[in-house]
């Protein structure tokens, strides 16, 4: 099956299943749906970076500092999380993601999704999936902080990073 063809619950505006749809078909029509970003950080604190391949559905060759993705349908956003860092970190035996928060994404031209926003060490050789991942390292996150403004990143990726900076602010 493809990454299209992938059946996603489809949402509304707080987060209640209201149907499913193919994936391909929850972006072509902007259908509210459900995601999961995972901040993964190496043994030393190091965040884990990626450029994604050009091939991906959504967002091609930009950069993100999450591993994640979409929600299936009946999928927990726990489970979301594990399987989605696991697969693309290419590792196995990950602890479970810790929940941070959830928000709502939405880019105002018809890309919004439910988020879910977690973090997890992994102290694993990653091999990151080539299908996904273009290039990839762990970066202090002072390095992360002064790539901001001169890489391309996924804007809900983007848009994660501001509010777990926030929401570590007043934590």
């Amino acid at each position: 099956m493809s990454a299209a063809d992938e059946i996603l619950d489809i949402v509304d505006e707080h987060d209640r299943v209201v149907g499913q749809s193919p994936r391909g078909e929850a972006y072509a029509r902007g259908l509210r749906h459900r995601c999961v970003f995972v901040q993964a950080r190496d043994a030393e604190g190091r965040i884990f970076v990626h450029r994604r391949t050009p091939t991906k559905l959504v967002f091609p060759s930009l950069y993100d500092m999450f591993v994640g993705g979409v929600v299936g349908a009946g999928e927990a956003y726990g489970t979301a999380a594990l399987r989605e860092a696991e697969e693309e970190l290419g590792v196995c035996g990950l602890p479970d993601p810790r929940f941070l928060f959830k928000f709502r994404y939405d880019d105002g031209a018809g890309r919004s999704w439910w988020s879910a926003v977690y973090e997890v060490r992994c102290e694993l050789p990653v091999s990151p999936q080539v299908e996904e991942v273009d290039w990839h390292d762990f970066l202090p996150e002072d390095e992360v902080e002064r790539r901001l403004a001169d890489w391309e990143w996924v804007p809900d990726g983007l848009a994660a990073y501001e509010r777990l900076r926030a929401f570590r602010a007043t934590g």
